[in-house]
């Protein structure tokens, strides 16, 4: 049983995370100040250097844990207990709701992308990590494919970046479509049938000719 030194830790350096997430998010790395992260989360600047190394280990280690949770809720959907296009869907859903829910989640990708992923490459496991889904997703469409219900030249990097491109931007280009097009993107309506257009949209993808 960890003792209460170390459960004090954990939860201090949970904390430092959670806020960081949200100043990073809204701020971006270059607009982040660490000063302004440790008053919100009541410790120091030198503690924060203590846990993280640097501001930019701290957005690091920020990084790390968004993509770790979005990895850990698709691995939780046990897709090889449903029907292989019942699968697809409950993924596509899934997504679509993680990134409406976890705004910060988009704003971060979106932040690290303006640096070239310059960051991201500097996280020793995410590859391995980002693998996970890619397997998933591979071993959905072979079990597709061999029911006869999706096509046989589906890719899993491709499917992937697909279902992460429809759900991405109903959250990435919400306010700028939103005004433009005078269309709430927002609204639990608006949210309900875009959700159902992805999730059509991939499922005739990837169906069988």
């Amino acid at each position: 049983m960890p003792s209460a030194a170390t459960r004090d830790a954990d939860g201090t350096r949970a904390d430092i995370l959670a806020i960081a997430t949200e100043e990073f998010a809204k701020k971006g790395l270059s607009g982040s100040r660490v000063d302004e992260i440790a008053e919100r989360t009541h410790t120091v600047k030198r503690m924060i250097y203590y846990y993280f190394g640097s501001k930019e280990g701290l957005y690091r280690a920020v990084l790390e844990r968004c993509y770790d949770h979005i990895r850990m809720i698709e691995s939780d959907l046990d897709l090889d207990a449903l029907p292989p296009n019942e699968a697809l869907r409950r993924l596509v859903q899934t997504t679509f709701d993680y990134h409406n829910k976890h705004p910060d989640f988009v704003r971060l990708v979106m932040n690290e992308n303006i640096h070239h992923g310059d960051h991201i490459g500097h996280l020793p496991n995410i590859k391995t990590r980002n693998r996970t889904v890619i397997a998933m997703l591979g071993k959905l469409i072979d079990r597709g494919v061999a029911a006869g219900i999706f096509r046989e030249d589906l890719d899993p990097v491709e499917l992937h970046m697909s279902i992460s491109a429809l759900c991405f931007y109903n959250v990435s280009n919400r306010y700028t479509f939103s005004r433009i097009f005078e269309k709430d993107m927002s609204s639990p309506k608006a949210l309900a049938a875009r959700r159902e257009i992805v999730v059509d949209t991939i499922e005739r993808w990837c169906a069988a000719k």
